[in-house]
């Protein structure tokens, strides 16, 4: 059962799942940081200074009555939130990643595809087509 595992473990299959899984989420961490951080912001400057983490709508109120200042206050209260902001977030990481993914996909198929090879030469001609060309050459010169 030992060598079993050990077979399976250091097959190329699950070592490359393994490490397309640590790097998937290092690339997560990544596109969420450029969403939160670089991207959010001056789109909720433009919008007049919307801050999209704080955008809520209270769904019912928590144990300390509303209006709440922030979503973390609300969560604090125990209120019901519906958290427009985060998904606007979600979404814009969902854009960004499946443009990079697909931008990966269509690379590695344009790496994958074969280079056509130049087209072979024709066979040469079998020596009685050759003698049959000769034969009918001669006779439509007499």
């Amino acid at each position: 059962m030992f060598q079993e595992f050990k077979d399976f473990i250091v097959k190329g299959n699950a070592f490359d799942l393994a490490v397309g899984v640590i790097i998937g989420g290092v690339f997560g961490a990544v596109v969420n940081s450029l969403v939160g951080d670089v991207l959010i912001p001056p789109i909720g400057l433009l919008l007049g200074g919307v801050d999209f983490s704080n955008m809520f709508l209270t769904l019912k109120e928590g144990a300390t009555a509303g209006p709440y200042a922030s979503l973390e206050a609300a969560k604090a209260a125990g209120a019901v939130t519906l958290n427009i902001g985060l998904f606007i977030n979600t979404i814009v990481n969902l854009i960004i990643v499946g443009f990079v993914l697909f931008a990966l996909v269509r690379a590695v198929n344009a790496a994958r595809k074969p280079v056509p090879a130049p087209p072979a030469p024709p066979p040469p001609t079998p020596e009685d087509v050759v003698l049959l060309h000769e034969i009918r050459d001669a006779l439509k010169s007499r």
